[in-house]
């Protein structure tokens, strides 16, 4: 039976530890103390580190776990990290060693140009770094509009139950954006306040599901007449194509507070 553990670190990431109770994987090991931590607590040994792109709050700790641990490192393929073994890119498919899983590797470029996502069918563990976030998108370091729009499509369309690993808890933050841009969304009204009540207990926003998203993340929704009006309304943007809107969704996002 696989379960996966929430590791805080830093200010707002997320670490995550897929484990068998015996084995573990990390998934963007911003910070190796806490994961160190967390294996010592649960009695865990670590099998593998998957990294989803190089910012250095995703891959800053696996230096650290090198020496502690000889495990295979996947990565991007496009991307040039230290450590690496296994680079992956889009229709790869690898089998966690030491565990019972298997993921399939999504190309989603943008945040950065060769940033990858991790896909269990058989789990419906979506693990996709900053491409997709809990209510919002990365910001767009390397990518162009166009790539990041075909990378949410490609996650957009795994089915609506797999759930949501994202790598910040930015989800409050987002979702006041998303109803400043749709505020006649009801079920964006109604995930507001779900997710208020478990940030106010200290519980993570995260994981999300690709329903959800779908329903209440601009950025998913960008195509709605209702949120090109919007933009249009502001000033943000002079026309309804849609990658457009998109770009101008996510310029705004950029200066929003």
């Amino acid at each position: 039976m696989l379960s996966v553990l929430t590791v805080p670190a830093f200010q707002d990431n997320y670490l995550w530890l897929i484990h068998d109770g015996i084995r573990a994987a990390v998934v963007d090991p911003g910070d190796a103390t806490p994961i160190l931590d967390t294996l010592a607590a649960q009695g865990l040994s670590l099998a593998a580190i998957l990294l989803t792109h190089h910012h250095a709050d995703h891959v800053g700790g696996v230096p650290q776990l090198l020496e502690r641990f000889n495990v295979p490192v996947f990565g991007p393929r496009q991307e040039a990290i230290a450590g690496m073994t296994y680079p992956l890119q889009q229709g790869d498919t690898i089998s966690v060693p030491g565990l019972d899983l298997r993921f399939e590797v999504i190309d989603v470029p943008g945040h950065t140009s060769g940033h990858i996502a991790y896909y269990s069918p058989e789990q419906s563990w979506l693990f996709c770094g900053d491409t997709l976030f809990a209510g919002g998108c990365g910001r767009l370091f390397e990518g162009t509009p166009a790539q990041m729009v075909e990378s949410l499509e490609k996650l957009a369309a795994l089915p609506d139950n797999v759930k949501l690993y994202c790598a910040h808890e930015y989800t409050l933050s987002n979702l006041r954006f998303a109803q400043e841009v749709e505020p006649g969304n009801t079920a964006l009204t109604a995930r507001i306040a779900r997710e208020k009540a478990r940030r106010d207990i200290g519980e993570p926003t995260v994981p999300s599901t690709i329903a959800i998203e779908k329903e209440t993340n601009p950025f998913l929704r960008y195509r709605e007449p209702v949120i090109a009006d919007r933009l249009m309304d502001a000033g943000y943007v002079s026309s309804r194509e849609p990658i457009a809107v998109f770009a101008a969704l996510r310029q705004w996002k950029n200066s929003y507070r």
